[in-house]
């Protein structure tokens, strides 16, 4: 079995980002030279999270008010106690996930004809990464 491990490093400007990193993951692929396998994808931050979907920006803006109106930002959550202000983008995360799992096929990733690898950013502004870990034959 091979395996091969990549990172991803993000320091988005804005707060809440939604970033493509399909092409960024079939990069990861074609240089593990796995042909039959799977590649974990996974936000490395527990204010971070990664998703399939669409990339047409009406569902990415459904998708963003849908995220702030079960997890308004502005409240004053438990977790803001600890002294941090970023309840929300905890509660984001959990929502959307923090990682997916790709399958590949003949050497490249097997996603439906619509479907896009996101990095999903909830506390943005600082440094953070993601790991991309291909297994497979």
């Amino acid at each position: 079995m091979k395996s091969h491990t990549e990172y991803l490093w993000f320091n988005t400007k804005n707060k809440r980002e939604y970033v493509n990193i399909t092409g960024e993951v079939e990069k990861a692929v074609a240089q593990s030279g796995v042909r039959e396998g799977m590649a974990l994808v996974s936000a490395m931050h527990i204010t971070a999270g990664v998703w399939v979907n669409d990339a047409e920006d009406g569902i990415i803006a459904d998708i963003d008010e849908m995220l702030e109106k079960l997890a308004p930002s502005g409240r004053d959550y438990r977790h803001h106690r600890t002294g941090e202000v970023n309840g929300d983008a905890h509660l984001k995360s959990i929502l959307v996930h923090n990682q997916t799992i790709l399958p590949i096929t003949a050497g490249r990733l097997d996603l439906g004809p619509w479907q896009q690898v996101y990095y999903a950013e909830f506390d943005g502004r600082r440094r953070k990464r993601v790991i991309i870990k291909v297994i497979g034959e």
